[in-house]
């Protein structure tokens, strides 16, 4: 079914693809027709972060920014979806176009910016979803939050999303909001953990329910600054470890059409870099704290690499628009025969 659909999307503006492959998911959830689009994936379940995974290949954030389609993407076979970023405000985002397709080199740049409608509209979402499996929801700041200021953001989504979420994504670490990457640097990562860890406690006793918070990183760090993340994802018993977000790297695309565009790369190009950050932090963590492998995962055995690699599950969102639904089975079924 995805192979007789790409085309005629890949004719579309990506954004407008994007929207309208949301609505159709919906579309088919609500007939029942899910069955025709993906195949069935059979159960490989793992406890990750004291959570119980059906399989070991999720969404990354980005796709479903607001959780509007949760249940025609968990028809799709993911073993977790995960939802956002989301912001504290409605926000619109970059100036359009903000979206790329490179298809000769099965990747995407973006520089989307946290459009979404507000951390208080995804809830309403979430609160009308009939799917019961994992859902963590990815939490940002706003644009025109101060960097100085980013915590309250934080803090004021971490509490609004803290009782409807499996587990929750703090991102420092989007290309596409002005200094936010700043936040990764030592002395402010240190703050914003040990703020975050007091505050999951508070809530955790107010709500009577425990939600791991996980933390998503940039491939574009040095071998250093893992070693310091890492450490600091110890020190504050943080619960787990999302690598990698996008690129800011051009290579390998830089003579292609949209090549140069301003924004994160994601998909093929990205892959060995991102499984580099994941081996740095595996070397580093010891085990102590999951791994989230994403980037560039475009078959089977790039899932699988990124497990060998130190990633005890997986993401996918790039080869999902290149390589449709059947990517999720293929996923899990060279993880599960490993």
């Amino acid at each position: 079914m995805f192979s007789l659909l790409r085309p005629a999307l890949f004719q579309l503006d990506p954004e407008t693809a994007h929207h309208l492959t949301l609505r159709g998911l919906n579309v088919a959830h609500s007939f029942c027709l899910n069955g025709i689009i993906a195949p069935r994936i059979t159960d490989d379940p793992r406890v990750i972060m004291g959570l119980t995974f059906p399989n070991p290949v999720g969404l990354a954030a980005g796709l479903d920014k607001n959780g509007e389609c949760v249940d025609g993407l968990a028809a799709l076979g993911f073993g977790f979806i995960e939802i956002g970023t989301v912001t504290p405000l409605p926000q619109a985002g970059n100036p359009k176009p903000r979206l790329f397709r490179l298809p000769q080199a099965n990747a995407i740049i973006n520089r989307m910016g946290f459009n979404n409608d507000g951390v208080d509209a995804l809830i309403a979402n979430v609160k009308r979803v009939q799917y019961r499996g994992i859902l963590g929801i990815n939490i940002g700041k706003n644009a025109a939050t101060p960097i100085e200021n980013a915590a309250d953001d934080y803090l004021i989504c971490l509490r609004k999303v803290y009782p409807h979420a499996s587990y929750i994504t703090v991102n420092i670490s989007s290309p596409n909001t002005k200094n936010l990457r700043q936040l990764q640097d030592h002395d402010a990562l240190n703050g914003l953990l040990k703020l975050l860890k007091a505050e999951q406690q508070k809530l955790t006793d107010k709500h009577g329910k425990y939600t791991p918070i996980v933390l998503k990183i940039a491939p574009d760090i040095e071998t250093e600054q893992v070693v310091q993340t890492a450490q600091l994802l110890k020190q504050h018993c943080i619960d787990g470890v999302i690598a990698t977000n996008t690129t800011l790297s051009r290579e390998g695309v830089e003579h292609l059409p949209h090549g140069s565009e301003a924004g994160g790369l994601s998909g093929a190009p990205m892959r060995e870099k991102s499984t580099t950050v994941i081996r740095q932090l595996a070397a580093a963590l010891h085990g102590e704290l999951p791994i989230i492998g994403v980037g560039g995962i475009l078959s089977g055995m790039d899932a699988l690499e990124k497990i060998h690699a130190g990633a005890a599950l997986v993401q996918i969102y790039s080869g999902l628009v290149y390589r449709g639904p059947a990517l999720i089975a293929e996923c899990c079924a060279a993880i599960r025969n490993k």
